[in-house]
């Protein structure tokens, strides 16, 4: 029943429960290049939940996709390579069952399990990164939070299923930028979305995968400006703005392709204020919105 404060806490439902969308807790901190508790990130964006309305004054239109909750994947003091078996297992039986799935991180080596966790051939699948970062770091040492797209790409990921959006300057290697150009990655820069604005950028990346016939979507908080987003380590000046960020979270979840959302690399007590949990909240509400536009 809708309270006096429609909010987003009123469509979360149990796991069992019928619903469209499915929502997977993925604490994962393992890995990270610069520690920090990512890991509690997805119990602090269900306590946000309730400080996000479900009316968008915008379009008219108030939010009613219920969300089944998973709960959180155990894998407490488990590094990359042994959690990785139990979250594509979690995220699998969310995708088998609904038709999006979020899931909520957790650093961004959770986007490679995520993918595999759609069971089809890799050459199938396209992969969208919204990140400052490339993600292509070498995989020699183990799997990190700054390898997974290098990692997917030696799984067998085509480049040309990648598209990266917001990459930031100073903040990735030129062996990176090679190795995603050669590959056939679409690569649109943060000064790239300015000049051609978010809509034109987002269009480009679903084009760039029309192939495909399934789509991740990675939205690695990073991307957003630090001053907009201070709850994230890899977040710099000069990052992408926050609307722009809504705008490409709802934009692609429309897409009837994508599969799977994921949000990595929030550090909740990087930040003593609450924006970052906001950010994180809207985040939900914007990949609803997309929803319920297919």
């Amino acid at each position: 029943m809708s309270s006096s404060w429609p909010n987003l806490s009123e469509l979360i439902v149990e796991k069992g429960a019928d619903a469209p969308v499915g929502m997977v807790g993925v604490p994962l901190d393992a890995g990270s290049v610069t520690p920090g508790r990512c890991d509690l990130a997805p119990g602090v964006l269900r306590a946000t939940l309730r400080r996000i309305g479900r009316y968008d004054v915008e379009t008219g239109k108030e939010l009613s996709t219920p969300i089944a909750d998973h709960g959180d994947v155990p894998i407490a003091g488990l590094s990359i390579e042994e959690a990785a078996p139990s979250i594509v297992a979690a995220c699998k039986g969310s995708v088998e069952r609904h038709e999006l799935t979020l899931l909520i991180g957790g650093n961004n080596a959770v986007t490679r399990p995520g993918v595999h966790a759609l069971g089809l051939p890799l050459d199938k699948i396209g992969l969208i990164t919204l990140d400052a970062h490339f993600d292509m770091r070498d995989t020699s040492q183990g799997l990190g939070n700054g390898n997974p797209v290098r990692a997917l790409r030696e799984d067998g990921l085509p480049g040309a299923n990648i598209a990266q959006i917001g990459l930031a300057p100073f903040a990735n290697s030129a062996a990176m930028h090679r190795d995603a150009i050669d590959g056939g990655h679409l690569v649109v820069t943060i000064a790239g979305v300015r000049a051609e604005g978010i809509d034109r950028a987002v269009g480009r990346a679903l084009d760039h995968l029309r192939h495909c016939e399934a789509l991740v979507v990675d939205c690695d908080i990073d991307v957003i400006d630090r001053a907009q987003l201070p709850g994230a380590p890899g977040a710099r000046p000069g990052g992408m703005a926050s609307h722009d960020f809504f705008i490409a979270a709802r934009t692609l979840a429309a897409d009837p392709r994508v599969r799977l959302i994921d949000l990595t690399e929030w550090d909740p007590p990087l930040d003593s204020t609450d924006l970052s949990a906001l950010t994180a909240g809207r985040w939900v509400a914007e990949c609803l919105a997309g929803f319920e536009q297919r």
